[in-house]
């Protein structure tokens, strides 16, 4: 099941923010996540907090999710007032947001569009598996105003899929991405390495694979076994064997040289594209401290240095959302050093670097350097190398030490 939310500040029924987390919001760039908590099948290694039909049993309804989540778009404005400003970013996650229909999908898109307003240059994203989208479902998207997709593809090899539990058929990737391409839609692939019994052999392939379907965006993360997982509980009884450092370490070195050598660029430790223009600039802003609204159950926000989070059950959400009141279990303020830590730790991941003297961390960024973990950067700036990159959580370290 889902990992525990942690506690933190009782938020007012009303949602209200402090007054000084609204002052110069109008400065800030202005994201909105959307969170859609519902999976056909629980993937073993996944602790999202998504539901099966099974897992609600009788308590959530995937019909009125749209509804439910378009009420809290409008408290969300609501509580915003005069800091509501248009989305420059809009993020369908989950869970499988496309296992709703693409006019829910819709519904909810246009419950942002009525009350925050959408940039005109909007980059909306929806996460999809492979066999959760049609050619018309995918046409409904992009007329909805979505101009985005990113295929959970995770692996192109059939063991490896299922020791993941993915339920796709690998065929059916460059089908939804041809399918996504024709109907006007840009396209990100996200890939897993690192999972138990999986050879380079294995990963070289599934590179290839993702090449092949030419897209303009490539995530790769290395498989984390998350405690409570069914893979966690694997592991612990000795059916597969637990990732090894060393071995992700060797992957990941594999997937920059391949991504690197077909004219990809890492823009973040786990993120390439074929250009700046195809970063994916929901998440930057979640890198460099933006604000975001998180929509749905268990969804994260940010505004102005107050984190707040919502309740994690659909059926707890919708019964919040319908009363009128906030969704949100608790929050925390962020005080002034805690933004700077988290700074540190965001930051420090993009390829863009960071100023070392902005934070007060030259001398540690100086011996960084030395020892080729850091490399100078445009403007002054430094930025991980790629021996960085395998050890960013250690640099992150030393430069708050």
């Amino acid at each position: 099941m889902p990992s525990t939310l942690p506690d933190g500040e009782t938020v007012p029924t009303d949602g209200s923010l402090p007054a000084p987390a609204l002052a110069d919001a109008a400065h800030r760039s202005f994201g909105v996540y959307l969170h859609v908590p519902f999976c056909s099948v629980r993937c073993g290694y996944c602790d999202f907090n998504t539901y099966t039909a099974t897992e609600l049993g009788g308590g959530g309804s995937q019909a009125a999710y749209a509804a439910t989540a378009a009420r809290e778009v409008r408290f969300a404005a609501g509580v915003l007032g005069d800091a509501v400003r248009p989305a420059s970013t809009v993020f369908f996650g989950g869970g499988t947001p496309t296992l709703l229909p693409a006019g829910d999908l819709a519904l909810m898109l246009g419950a942002v569009r009525e009350e925050f307003g959408i940039t005109a240059d909007a980059e909306v994203t929806t996460e999809a598996n492979p066999d959760s989208v049609t050619p018309g479902s995918l046409a409904q998207l992009r007329a909805a105003g979505f101009t985005r997709v990113s295929f959970g593809m995770q692996s192109a090899v059939p063991h490896v899929l299922a020791v993941l539990e993915r339920t796709h058929d690998p065929a059916r990737v460059p089908l939804a991405v041809r399918w996504a391409r024709e109907a006007g839609l840009d396209v990100s692939l996200d890939l897993i390495y690192g999972t138990p019994g999986e050879s380079h052999e294995d990963l070289r392939r599934s590179l290839d694979a993702a090449l092949a379907c030419e897209p303009n965006h490539v995530s790769a993360y290395a498989l984390i076994v998350e405690q409570g997982t069914k893979l966690a509980g694997q592991m612990r009884r000795g059916e597969v064997p637990e990732p090894s450092d060393d071995d992700e370490a060797d992957k990941y070195e594999i997937v920059d040289d391949t991504l690197s050598a077909a004219g990809f660029s890492w823009y973040e430790v786990s993120n390439w594209a074929r250009g700046p223009e195809f970063a994916c600039r929901h998440n930057l802003a979640y890198w460099r401290g933006g604000d975001w609204w998180g929509i749905g159950p268990g969804a994260h926000s940010h505004v102005g240095g107050v984190r707040w989070w919502n309740v994690k059950h659909p059926t707890a959400y919708a019964g919040r959302t319908g009363a009128g009141e906030s969704p949100a279990y608790a929050r925390e303020l962020l005080a002034e050093d805690d933004r700077r830590v988290e700074d540190v730790l965001l930051r420090s991941r993009l390829a863009e670097g960071f100023d070392p003297a902005w934070w007060g961390v030259r001398t540690q960024a100086a011996q960084l350097l030395i020892d080729g973990l850091l490399e100078p950067a445009p403007g002054g700036r430094v930025a991980l190398t790629r021996r960085g990159r395998l050890l960013a959580d250690a640099v992150v370290r030393r430069l708050l030490d």
